[in-house]
């Protein structure tokens, strides 16, 4: 991988990041008392993109910050999107999260890019001195900044703002949890401790926690601290979660009970060391085969948009005239193909691609099947849901029922059961 220069730290990250972080409380800025605020699509949508794929520069606190950008392929001004602030580890680098180090794209913002599927816009800002001491609050301003910047510059969906990180990364996305409750809507902290401060962190947010039990930089303790701050805001019932024994090499997950309606709490142990890509049955770390980046996808999208459409629904007058029957257009076609793209004990992950056939552009679509036993959708996006029994069938959104001949779009799924059995699709176009 790509961490090397990691290990000889750990001595400086305790001794010197977390004494100066916890004594003396370097995060400022006001955390909300209110609830989480109204969502809403941002002043970017409806308008050429303002921002581009690439490594910028943004004056934020007096100096001269830099952060790279990754906008969605074949970019919608009218659709929101998720936006996932990806922080980089002690003496990594923005572009090591940008491109995914040795593993290449695959591993690319945590896995996220990948498994996102053009549904985010993600952001990888770069840390003073290749850290986030957050001296002054001056990294969370950072953070304030890059979103009004990207928020006015593109269409984001403000009820879908995330951060997630691992060491020092996941410290700051602590930091943005404690501080921006009512902002981001979740984070993933891998393997993190409170090493960029916590101002505020009375309210809820839907946290994900991953950390392996025998963290030799960061113990398992510092992040089972942060991970009860939030079962505390989110109401949750405390409880001791399983985890791992030693030598086992493998990972357990535990979803808390009791937690506020919105706000889950999720964590993870792991058989490992400082890694933020365990491999189950190995003590190889691998971005390509880990099942971390998984884990954080599934905890990012089961929680829904709360932001209304942009473009208001349009309402017709009722018919006061006998309806003149005409002949039916002539109805396109399409294929759809089904492929796991992560798995995870007791789940996966599946995309699905609809390519349109025919010569005429279709208005719409439906893909349907019969889910193998054993199997039941429990998330989807990029489309409209209904199962009766066995039978799935999944129509197309708003935004992506009109495909030009030869196009294509995808929807995804998070699936309960095994992948063994692959379904055989449908396709039908209008």
């Amino acid at each position: 991988m790509f961490r090397s220069g990691f290990a000889g730290v750990a001595a400086a990250v305790v001794t010197l990041t977390l004494g100066a972080s916890l004594s003396t409380g370097l995060l400022e800025g006001t955390a909300s008392a209110a609830g989480p605020s109204a969502a809403a699509s941002t002043a970017g949508c409806g308008k050429a993109p303002a921002l581009t794929n690439g490594t910028h520069t943004i004056a934020s606190s007096g100096q001269n910050r830099t952060y790279i950008l990754r906008l969605p392929d074949n970019y919608d001004a009218n659709r929101p999107y998720k936006l996932i602030f990806a922080f980089h580890w002690l003496n990594g680098t923005a572009n090591d999260v940008a491109t995914g180090g040795a593993d290449g794209s695959t591993w690319a913002y945590y896995g996220q890019q990948r498994l996102s599927d053009n549904g985010a816009i993600l952001v990888a800002p770069q840390g003073i001195d290749n850290g986030w001491a957050n001296t002054g609050g001056r990294d969370l301003t950072l953070v304030d900044d890059l979103t009004a910047l990207i928020e006015n510059g593109l269409c984001v969906d403000t009820s879908q703002l995330f951060a997630l990180g691992w060491s020092y990364g996941g410290a700051i996305s602590y930091a943005v949890a404690c501080a921006r409750p009512t902002v981001f809507r979740a984070v993933a902290v891998l393997s993190g401790a409170n090493l960029s401060g916590c101002n505020g962190g009375t309210q809820p947010v839907a946290y994900l926690g991953i950390h392996g039990i025998h963290d030799s930089v960061l113990n398992i303790s510092l992040g089972r601290s942060l991970r009860d701050t939030f079962v505390r805001n989110n109401g949750c019932t405390a409880q001791t979660p399983r985890e791992p024994s030693q030598g086992s090499l493998t990972h357990i997950a535990t979803s808390y009970a009791g937690c506020r309606a919105g706000y889950p709490v999720e964590w993870v142990a792991f058989d490992g060391d400082h890694t933020p890509d365990p491999v189950d049955g190995s003590t190889a770390t691998s971005g390509t085969r880990t099942w971390t980046a998984g884990e954080i996808w599934k905890f990012f999208s089961q929680l829904p948009s709360t932001t209304p459409p942009t473009t208001p629904p349009v309402t017709t007058p009722p018919v006061t005239t006998p309806p003149v029957t005409t002949p039916p257009a002539q109805a396109g076609t399409c294929t759809a193909g089904y492929q796991v793209v992560s798995s995870w004990p007791g789940g996966f992950q599946a995309d699905v691609k609809v390519s349109s056939t025919g010569s005429t552009t279709t208005t719409g679509w439906s893909v349907g099947w019969t889910a193998p036993s054993g199997q039941s959708i429990s998330q989807i996006w990029n489309g409209s849901l209904t199962t009766s029994g066995s039978t799935v069938t999944v129509t197309n959104v708003a935004y992506n029922g009109t495909l030009t001949p030869g196009s294509t779009t995808s929807f995804g799924v998070l699936v309960s059961g095994t992948p063994a059995t692959t379904p055989a699709l449908t396709c039908s176009a209008k």
